[in-house]
This record gives C-alpha cells, structure tokens and sequence, in this order.
C-alpha cells in the first residue's frame, strides 16, 4: 500500500495579488524542472497543510499550491467580498501564466474537486488530467443532505452540536439561518457558529472519529474561514448557472481529460453518489471506490489510490 512522500518544504514562496482587495499565498515545491501539478484544497475556506505536498513525486513533479481567497494565508481573512467559483478560476489561470506554465494536472479533493471541474470545463486546454476525491458536485441535494438531514441519522450525537446554536423556529432551515449569523457582525455569535459548523464537518470526515481532526476544526482562526466561505458559496449554490450546471458541463467539455475518482465508500460529508454520477456523466474515468474509507484525504486507502494516481500521470 502506497503512503505519502516524506515531509517537503517549498522551494519557492511568493504573493500574488489577484485584485485590488485579494492576495493569494502561494508555493512550490518538489522539482522546479518537474511536471507540473496544481493544487485544489478543500472547503471552499480549507486552506492548504504541508501534507498537501506529499501526495506527489517531489523528483518528478512541480506542485503548485495556493490558499484561495479568504483562507490560510491569503488576505484578507475570511473574506467574502470578490469571491466566487469563477473568480478562484480566474485567480488559478492567473497563477498557471504568472508560472508560465502551459498545461497542467489538476487534484483537488471534496470542494477542490468542485473547483478542478469548475476550472477544468473552463479551460480544458489546459487541463493533463484530473484526480479528484471525494467528488462534490455542489447541488442541493448534496447540500441538504449535510446541512440539512441526511447525514444527522448516522452522526445524532454530532448533529446535536450542530443544532445548538440555532432557535428550534429557524431549523427548517439551517443554512439560512447560519449564513445570517456568520455574516452578522456580532464577534462572539460568528465564532460560536462558526466552531459550530466546523466541527460538525471536522466530526464526521474520517471513518473512524479523529479527535485531533475535531479540535483543529475548533480553532477560532480555521473555523471562521471555513463557516464563513462555505456558508456563502452554498447559500449562492456555487455561483452556478442552474442547480446540477457542472455535472452537465462536464458530459460535453472533459471527454478527453484522462480522470481519476478516488471516493470512500462510507463518505458522510461528500457520498459516493456525486461521484458515481460523475463516472455516469465521464464514462472514461477511473472510479476507485475505496471500501473502508471516509472522507478524509489522510485515510489510509485514499492515500494509496491517490498516490498510485500521481505516480501514473507524473510522466504524462
């Protein structure tokens, strides 16, 4: 079973300002002269993590990655102003020519699979493959089942936390009535939602419960950007066109993009059913269901399909 790379620190850090209030945090890492890989993180409001480097060759490739607007170290934190689906596409084609690079892999894992497919239907030229885990194809249906029921009849207790912050009158409707409170201008009742919602994401992501994962979803800084930046991309439906608009884009624009889907069987926060409709709508990609898995990139099987991914496309 395949593992990740050891720990590897970046060769290049820089800032690139992307608009009058946005710059992003940028590096990086492996060989300078390798082929090129760009990073989607997750999210959105994620942030990337020095483990985000080592799912790839450091001889063979060049990795690129960059906290989206609002997140990590990228400034202003937590901002919503100017940030939207299409302008982290822009931000990334930016990016790729700031780089000069011409063509590129794309990874990204739960809402960085939305953005790779995102960036990918806008740019197909540019785009050497795809590999994409825990597919989030950013629909109703996908939201409600986290946000809304769904997901609360496996994980009652961690649902219990969720709900709290909400009066019993607003829970008809959950996303609503956190997206008010995140954006309300109260300190005190933003990051009590925000670690709120955080760590209803950060309790159900692995197979087996990760305490460590719960309490670094807790902190204040991390689960602000994530509450806040999730909260206004699904209130807005991902600034998509039409509800399903991304699953249909990609029937027509990726039929030549080679394309891996790495996706946990018993993945609570994104289910195998978004990805099982990608591999419907793409009949040539690669589905690998990973039989004892979650959510989480760090589990054991979703390392080893997406590492055994990389290596194959490192020469491509």
């Amino acid at each position: 079973m395949r593992t990740l790379y050891p720990p590897l620190e970046p060769f290049d850090v820089f800032r690139l300002r992307v608009s009058p209030l946005h710059e992003l945090h940028v590096e990086q890492a492996g060989n300078p002269q390798g082929t090129p890989v760009v990073f989607f993180h997750g999210g959105p409001g994620g942030g990337i993590d020095p483990m985000h480097r080592r799912y790839f060759d450091p001889a063979r490739y060049r990795v690129v990655l960059f906290d989206q607007r609002g997140t990590g170290r990228s400034t202003p934190h937590a901002c919503l102003e100017e940030n939207t689906t299409w302008e982290l596409v822009g931000d990334a084609e930016r990016l790729r020519e700031r780089l000069d690079i011409e063509r590129w892999h794309v990874f990204g894992g739960s809402w960085g699979s939305t953005l790779s497919l995102a960036y990918a239907v806008a740019h197909p030229a540019r785009v050497r493959s795809l590999t994409l885990r825990g597919v989030f194809l950013l629909r109703k249906a996908e939201i409600d089942w986290f946000y809304q029921e769904g997901a609360c009849w496996i994980f009652p207790d961690a649902w219990e936390r969720y709900v709290e912050p909400i009066p019993v009158e607003e829970r008809g409707d959950f996303l609503s009535a956190y997206y008010r409170r995140l954006t309300s201008g109260d300190a005190a009742v933003e990051a009590a939602c925000a670690r709120a919602w955080s760590t209803w994401e950060g309790a159900t992501s692995k197979l087996i419960p990760d305490d460590g994962l719960v309490q670094r979803c807790a902190g204040d800084l991390f689960a602000r950007q994530l509450a806040r930046i999730e909260a206004h991309y699904f209130i807005n439906r991902g600034f998509f066109e039409r509800d399903g608009w991304l699953l249909d884009e990609a029937k027509d624009k990726l039929r030549g993009i080679p394309m891996v889907l790495v996706q946990g069987r018993y993945d609570v926060v994104c289910p195998a059913k978004s990805a099982w409709d990608l591999k419907r709508a793409a009949p040539h990609a690669e589905l690998r269901m990973i039989p004892d898995a979650g959510h989480a990139s760090s589990e054991a099987g979703i390392v080893d399909a997406l590492v055994e991914a990389t290596d194959r496309f490192a020469y491509g």
